[in-house]
């Protein structure tokens, strides 16, 4: 799998903004990649270098539209911290 295959986007909320600071960031990624896989990732495309990786599977919540009802598709996230000697990603940067 390439880099930009496992890397989906990144998750900008309030909540993963307060993490920018110690160099955590989110992101959505492909379900079938590996901490490891995702933690290549990562380095490859920003140049960074990853400290750790904590990965979450989330579930479809039920929504209902009128009379049509169903699940929303479940998909991964992925918590990555970065080194302390590590520079930031400059795609967050740019937004704080």
């Amino acid at each position: 799998m390439l880099a930009h295959d496992i890397i989906i986007k990144p998750i900008v909320t309030e909540k993963t903004m307060k993490g920018m600071p110690d160099k955590k960031y989110t992101f959505r990624v492909n379900k079938n990649a590996g901490k490891v896989e995702i933690s290549k990732a990562v380095e490859e495309i920003f140049g960074v270098k990853v400290a750790k990786v904590n990965t979450l599977n989330v579930r479809g919540r039920f929504r209902r539209k009128g009379k049509y009802s169903g699940y929303t598709p479940a998909w991964k996230k992925a918590y990555v911290t970065l080194k302390p000697d590590s520079k930031g990603i400059e795609f967050f940067d740019n937004i704080i």
